[in-house]
C-alpha cells in the first residue's frame, strides 16, 4: 500500500461525534443569538446532524446533553436517528443549571443536594441502557471561590463516593468520560481542575473509566499534545472535546485559534495508536455569530486535515532524526508534513467514498437551509438550557 493510499485508509475510519447543542441556539456569556431555522426538538437536532454526516461521511454519532434532549422514549428517539442515518452518541450530564447546584452537585456539602446529583447521573445510565450509548460524559462545575469556603479533601472524598457509585452502575460495555476544565465557574479551587485530577479518580475506579481532554480547558500555554501523549501511554485517553481558544473557554470552532496546535495533538493521537483505539473524538463548540451546519461541517473537515497532516509525518525519517539529535532535521519532518496541502487528498478521498468533494458548497446547493427557516417557524427554538 502507497503512502497515499494508507493514509486515506486512515481517514476513512475516522469518525467525529457532533453535538446536538450546537444545532441550537448557543452563545456567549454576552448575548445568545437567535438564528433562523435552528431546531425546536432532539428529533430536529438529529435532524441537522444527519445532514453533516451526509456532506461529510465522517459524523456518523450525535451526543445527547440530559436534560436538554430529553423526550418520552429514548428507544424511539434512537430509531428516529437510525432513519437517518446517524447514531446516538455519548450521553451528557447536567449537574450545573439547577439552583440547587450553587456550592456544588456530587461535592456539595449537603448529603440531599448529592443525591439529587447523583440521581440525575445514574438515570443518565438507564438512558444509555435505552439509546444503546457507549460513554457517560461527565464535567462538574463543582468548585468554591474563597479559602476556607469548604474542605477540598472533603470534596475530593465526596467526589469519589459519588464517581464510585455511577461507575458500578455503568454495564460492562459502557464507560464514564470525565472532564477537566481548570477554572470556571469556580474560581478558588475546581474540584476537577486538571488532568492529573480527571485521572487520579479514574486509575481509582477502574478500566471503564477514563480522561476527556477539551481543548479549551487549560490554562494559557499549556502543552496539551503532553497530556494526549501521557494519557494515550496509559491508556487512560477516553476521548477529546474539540474546540479552540484564545482566552478561555472560548469554544470557537475546532482549528480556528491555533490549527498547529491541534496538528501537534492530533500527530500524538496518530503516534500513539489513538485512531485505531476507543478515543472517541466530539466537537463541543459555541456557534454564536456563525451557521450553525455550515460551522459543525467546517469544524469536521478542519479535525480531518489536521489528521491528514498528522498521518503524513515520516515516522523513520522523524526517529533517524531524533536518535542522531539532529534538532533541526527533527522540527524539518514535523514542518514539513504540517505544511501539506492535504485538501487534494481529502477531496480524493471523498470522491472514492462517493460525497461531494466540497462538503461546503455541497451544502449550500442542498437547500436545506431555506427549508428549515421555512418549516421551523414557531414553538420554542431549541438553545443551551432547552
Amino acid at each position: 500500500m502507497t503512502e497515499l493510499a494508507a493514509v486515506k485508509s486512515a481517514l476513512r475510519t475516522q469518525a467525529v461525534e457532533t453535538p446536538s447543542w450546537a444545532y441550537g441556539n448557543s452563545g456567549t456569556r454576552f448575548k445568545v443569538f437567535a438564528q433562523q431555522g435552528v431546531p425546536r426538538t432532539p428529533q430536529e437536532k438529529l435532524d441537522d446532524a444527519a445532514k453533516v454526516h451526509e456532506f461529510t461521511g465522517a459524523a456518523p454519532t450525535v451526543a445527547l446533553h440530559i436534560p436538554w434532549d430529553k423526550v418520552d422514549d429514548y428507544a424511539a428517539l434512537a430509531k428516529h436517528a437510525e432513519d437517518r442515518g446517524v447514531r446516538l452518541g455519548a450521553i451528557n450530564s447536567n449537574t450545573f443549571q439547577d439552583d440547587d447546584y450553587k456550592l456544588g452537585s456530587i461535592c456539595h456539602p449537603d448529603a440531599a443536594v448529592r443525591r439529587k446529583a447523583l440521581d440525575h447521573l445514574l438515570e443518565c445510565v438507564d438512558i444509555m441502557d435505552a439509546t444503546g450509548s457507549r460513554d457517560l460524559k461527565l464535567w462538574f462545575a463543582d468548585g468554591t471561590n474563597y479559602p476556607g469556603q469548604d474542605d477540598l479533601r472533603g470534596r475530593q472524598d465526596r467526589l469519589a463516593e459519588g464517581l464510585a457509585e455511577v461507575y458500578e452502575r455503568l454495564g460492562g460495555d459502557q464507560r464514564m468520560l470525565l472532564e477537566y476544565k481548570f477554572f470556571e465557574p469556580a474560581f478558588y479551587a475546581t474540584d476537577v481542575p486538571d488532568w492529573g485530577t480527571a485521572y487520579a479518580h479514574c486509575l481509582k475506579l477502574g478500566e471503564k473509566a477514563q480522561v476527556v481532554v477539551d481543548t479549551g480547558h487549560h490554562a494559557p500555554g499549556t502543552n496539551i499534545e503532553f497530556i494526549v501523549a501521557t494519557l494515550l501511554r496509559e491508556e487512560k485517553l477516553g476521548g477529546f472535546d474539540f474546540n479552540s481558544r484564545f482566552y478561555a473557554d472560548d469554544d470557537l470552532m475546532v482549528g480556528a485559534a491555533d490549527p498547529f496546535q491541534l496538528f501537534r495533538i492530533m500527530y500524538e493521537v496518530v503516534r500513539g495508536g489513538g485512531l485505531s483505539s476507543e478515543v472517541a473524538f466530539m466537537l463541543d463548540q459555541c456557534h454564536n455569530i456563525e451557521a450553525k451546519i455550515p460551522a459543525i461541517i467546517r469544524s469536521v473537515m478542519n479535525v480531518q486535515e489536521a489528521t491528514a497532516k498528522a498521518l503524513l509525518v515520516d515516522g523513520a525519517a522523524l526517529a533517524e532524526a531524533q536518535r542522531s539529535g539532529d534538532v533541526l532535521e527533527a522540527n524539518a519532518v514535523i514542518m514539513d508534513a504540517y505544511n501539506t496541502d492535504v485538501r487534494p487528498l481529502l477531496r480524493s478521498l471523498r470522491e472514492d467514498m462517493g460525497l461531494d468533494p466540497d462538503p461546503m458548497a455541497a451544502y449550500r446547493r442542498s437547500g436545506w437551509a431555506a427549508k428549515i427557516a421555512e418549516e421551523r417557524v414557531g414553538g420554542q427554538q431549541a438553545g443551551w438550557g432547552a
